[in-house]
């Protein structure tokens, strides 16, 4: 009968015009349909053919069988509507697009669910749409099945558009010239390539992040003295750590993510799950804000496993940069197995924030590459600047479903107005994560940069406070920056002339920072995590700035 029903409807939508109208309208007669569109909303009129609403498309309605001309009478809530035919289904297959072009650079997943990666499309190109997951609330579609050439799997529906010329725009804040500007100096791209459409920042009713964070960094090691350095910050008025879930040849613990990607990471393993656990918990129940640092692509035991991911020299070799071993940023893999990580770590243990460090290609190594010393298997032909920029994107996309914040650690040379060698732009990065971090250790610094006379790490306030003024520039540039959360150098300098970092030091950094407006909070930096030395500068953190 509904079979028979349903071709009685075809029959009349399309000679209804003609027929003019029949009245069925008892109760019993309505059929459920479903409003679609190549839109996110359907226009409904009334009998007069007045332009009334527009209906969000997916809503059931009720229908009977009359038309007049090229509409159909509906029934919302009992309310009367007409609506064009081709806006009606009899299933719920109501995405109505047949192609889209993608706005920017998108990352192509396997299946709608998962992480896993099958490719990636470049901006400005045309996809083949065969189907969608599911609808958001106000009538997009989350992820697109398409094709792509020979590729297919989904993508995110917010990285599309409907006509070729917006998709090849570049989004302006009002700095976009000043983005065109800055040309490939480095090796690490140009500022001309890169997203700067608005990312809305997350925000978890569940997950509140700290106005300010006031953060001890917690290495693996430290963890088993754990409860010495809950009590200290609960006397020191900090209100956060950063612990180690991955560090370059120290894993923290045996996942289920390292047995799957990487062996070799969960052979070596310091804690078992269990035990990591234990010393995650007590943070958890201190109340202490969790971050979670992975070391992301400066990874050797990866690299064992995965040779054929890493940065190569001539020879096909994994090439050993800074006594270490680095998967390149261009590998999708690579991409997949860190964030996979990420998510095990937050919903196994809590972790309210993931920070991505060594977010970037390895430094210094430019020429090596333009000699062809190394080769950083660059699949997509993209710059260093767009492959970690779609990193974090891809990133932030995944851990955001699973209600915890993205940071990510930049080195403080990011803060210049320029694309940086190992792809780290200030503006691109802090578009799209919540946190963006950097690392401007007073000991890094060029004896007298920002034209201070003095050594610059005897003077961090004033050196800090210039360093300040260039994030200030910077974060306007973007469009949706990110919170400014800083790393402070915790330890006595490695240069001479040798400073004793004292608390003093300490707070002469947290004010040079503060007096810029940047009061998203600080981080210690003491790679040992030092009781003793988190002891000495405590006094530091009871300072309100």
């Amino acid at each position: 009968m509904r079979v028979f029903k349903f071709i009685l409807i075809i029959c009349i939508l399309s000679v209804g015009g003609y027929f003019g109208y029949l009245y069925l309208t008892e109760k019993e007669d309505l059929e459920s349909c479903f409003l679609a569109s190549d839109d996110y909303t359907v226009a409904v009129y009334d009998e007069d053919f007045n332009h009334v609403d527009d209906i969000i498309r997916g809503k059931e309605v009720q229908t009977s069988l009359e038309t007049v001309d090229d509409y159909t009478k509906i029934y919302i809530d009992e309310q009367l509507f007409l609506v064009k035919s081709d806006n009606l289904v009899i299933d719920n297959n109501v995405v109505l697009e047949k192609e889209k072009y993608v706005r920017s650079s998108v990352t192509v997943y396997e299946d709608a669910s998962s992480i896993k990666i099958s490719g990636m499309i470049p901006k400005g190109s045309l996809v083949e749409i065969m189907g969608y997951n599911k609808l958001n609330s106000d009538g997009s579609v989350e992820k697109y099945q398409i094709r792509y050439n020979d590729l297919t799997g989904y993508i995110y529906g917010k990285y599309t558009v409907n006509s070729e010329e917006e998709a090849n725009e570049m989004y302006d804040n009002g700095y976009l010239q000043t983005h065109l500007k800055r040309t490939d100096r480095f090796g690490g791209g140009s500022g001309d390539n890169l997203d700067y459409y608005p990312y809305p920042k997350a925000s978890f009713e569940d997950n509140v992040m700290p106005d300010e964070v006031r953060s001890f960094y917690i290495n693996v090691g430290a963890l088993s003295n754990i409860d010495a350095y809950i009590t200290l910050a609960k006397e020191s008025n900090i209100n956060a750590f950063v612990v180690d879930i991955k560090e370059n040849t120290v894993p923290g613990y045996e996942s289920e993510v390292l047995k799957e990607y990487s062996p070799t990471n969960y052979e070596h393993a310091v804690y078992s799950a269990s035990e990591y656990k234990t010393y995650i918990d007590k943070i958890k129940d201190a109340g202490i804000y969790l971050i979670g640092r992975i070391s992301t692509f400066k990874d050797g035991y990866y690299v064992t496993d995965h040779p054929e991911h890493a940065i190569v020299d001539k020879e096909n070799n994994p090439y050993k940069y800074n006594n270490s071993y680095w998967p390149t940023a261009y590998n999708r893999k690579v991409w997949e197995y860190n964030v996979a990580l990420a998510i095990e770590a937050v919903e196994e243990f809590g972790f309210n924030e993931i920070q991505f460090d060594y977010v970037r290609f390895p430094d210094r190594t430019y020429s090596l590459e333009k000699s062809g010393a190394i080769n950083l298997n660059n699949t997509y032909n993209e710059t260093k600047a767009q492959a970690i920029q779609s990193f974090l994107m891809y990133a932030c996309d995944e851990i955001h479903k699973v209600n915890a914040y993205v940071s990510a650690d930049v080195f403080g040379e990011s803060a210049n107005s320029y694309v940086t060698g190992y792809g780290q732009y200030w503006a691109a990065i802090s578009n799209i994560v919540d946190v963006i971090s950097a690392m401007p250790y007073p000991d890094h610094f060029n004896s007298h940069d920002y034209g201070i006379e003095e050594y610059v790490w005897e003077v961090p306030y004033k050196l800090l406070k210039y360093w300040g003024a260039s994030v200030v520039v910077r974060q306007q540039e973007t469009t949706t920056p990110a919170i400014v959360r800083t790393w402070i150098q915790a330890y006595n300098t490695i240069r001479s002339p040798y400073v004793v970092y004292d608390a003093d030091k300490i707070s002469e950094q947290i004010e040079g920072l503060y007096e810029n407006g940047l009061t998203g909070g600080y981080m210690t930096w003491n790679s040992a995590s030092s009781l003793s030395k988190y002891r000495e500068i405590s006094s530091a953190f009871k300072k309100v700035y």
